[in-house]
């Protein structure tokens, strides 16, 4: 294929990967945006396998068959819980194929650069090598943590931001030492600050807790896109330069989007350490006692109201009760009640866990609410449910200053009439605050697995 069909075909894809993430900012068009990111993607793998640089297909085609044999099972075999780890560990791949292709660039007999060219080429390879090692492991621990692995309490190292900092001064000066060297030393400079990277984006992620997990995913979705434009760079890929720049940039709003649904900034969430409180937050004071509530009342409270708000938590994707819950809402809404969902910007353990999951059952996108667009509506609510859902409507945020979510928005359940909390026990959420909300007055706990207890709800009603 000639070089400016191969132009072309880049430009082409460019367009359809701009095209996809406007489709992917909405419900209703994220199907068409999905597909416009398949089609451009497509275009991009059959023009780079045609291009006149490719002299070994063997090699490819068997590459391309296993990476697309192991990705077509894994995409078969995922649930939609196991989405969040699925998303870290394709981020990890992405930081690996980065420091892959940079000392692949640097060790390559062919690439001849002298002078100023030489200096940007290795700037590229070092900061290509860097941005990948640091994605790489830290994806790999923050899988580990969403899956279970690995605890999702955070490792608090004395002297832990110091420890930082110097690893961080220590890449400064190999990398003076690294763009100044010949080849030999040059490639200790580069497994020296390769190591150190690792170590960093190890103690970067392990250090992050709990309640900070959806904050992680999207910046180290935005990491992996820099390392995929750094890549770019090395290998003067024009269409790996502009898609890299669109997930970094992209991934970075996310993250800055996701900070401030949590009142928290970049630098502190990156700081680590929240969710380090595993007890209560209030001076260990008796917050009285929490009153249970069978689902046979549950059923009586739902069936007589005239406004219901669900508000899904990560809880509800454990036990796979979205499609209960949708069977459930199509029953109120049948009988004339007012249903529709409440969603943190937070909620489970990736940006939209929840908004994927309610698709999934096949929800009315009009009936999903973001957290700033229902808030208000909550005096008005005859009857909250609360599934799975524990930080996002923890009441210490707003209410107790010394909480460690302090300030952080929630829904204000606890205005409405009556909150039913769905929850298998009494145990704190992944920030391990204690949740005054449980025992509050006009709050009642059904226990039990969540999707057990939906479907308890239908069966009586």
């Amino acid at each position: 294929m000639a070089m400016g069909t191969i132009t072309a075909a880049y430009i082409a894809s460019a367009i359809l990967f701009i095209l996809s993430l406007s489709g992917l900012s909405h419900q209703e068009s994220s199907r068409r945006g999905n597909w416009y990111g398949i089609i451009g993607m497509t275009i991009a793998i059959v023009a780079t396998i045609l291009n006149p640089a490719v002299n070994s297909y063997g090699f490819l085609l068997v590459a391309m068959v296993v990476g697309g044999a192991i990705g077509a099972r894994f995409a078969a075999r995922v649930e939609m819980t196991q989405m969040p780890e699925l998303v870290a560990i394709l981020h990890s791949f992405v930081g690996l194929a980065a420091v892959l292709v940079g000392f692949a660039s640097y060790i390559d007999p062919n690439a001849q650069f002298e002078g100023t060219a030489k200096t940007i080429h290795d700037v590229e390879i070092y900061l290509g090598v860097l941005i990948g090692a640091v994605t790489f492991t830290g994806s790999v621990i923050a899988f580990g943590k969403l899956s279970g692995r690995v605890g999702s309490k955070p490792l608090m190292l004395p002297a832990r931001h110091w420890l930082n900092l110097g690893i961080l001064v220590a890449c400064i000066l190999i990398g003076n030492w690294f763009i100044g060297a010949d080849k030999s030393a040059g490639m200790v400079a580069l497994i020296i600050m390769t190591l150190l990277a690792f170590a960093f984006g190890v103690h970067m992620v392990m250090a992050i807790g709990g309640a900070d997990m959806p904050v992680v995913i999207s910046m180290l979705n935005s990491y992996s896109g820099w390392a995929a434009a750094a890549t770019g760079f090395m290998l003067s890929n024009d269409l790996l330069i502009v898609v890299g720049a669109l997930v970094g940039s992209s991934g970075a709003i996310l993250s800055y989007i996701m900070c401030r649904a949590m009142n928290r900034n970049f630098v502190s969430v990156i700081m680590g350490g929240f969710g380090t409180t595993s007890g209560s937050d209030e001076g260990g004071e008796d917050q009285g006692e929490a009153i249970a509530i069978s689902a046979e009342e549950v059923a009586q409270l739902v069936g007589d109201a005239d406004e219901v708000v669900i508000v899904p938590g990560y809880g509800m994707a454990v036990a796979n009760a979205q499609h209960p819950v949708s069977d459930l809402t199509r029953m109120l809404k049948d009988r004339g009640v007012n249903v529709r969902f409440a969603i943190h910007p937070v909620a489970g353990r990736m940006p939209g866990h929840m908004n994927v999951l309610l698709a999934e059952a096949n929800v009315a996108y009009d009936l999903v609410l973001e957290m700033d667009e229902i808030n208000d509506d909550f005096p008005g609510t005859d009857v909250v449910i609360v599934i799975g859902a524990n930080d996002i409507v923890n009441p210490s945020a707003l209410e107790n200053p010394n909480s460690p979510i302090a300030g952080m928005p929630v829904l204000e359940v606890w205005n409405a009439k009556t909150v039913i909390v769905s929850k298998r026990s009494m145990a704190t959420g992944y920030a391990g605050v204690e949740n005054p909300l449980f025992f509050r007055d006009n709050t009642r706990m059904l226990f039990g697995d969540a999707k057990d207890s939906v479907d308890a709800i239908r069966q009586a009603l």
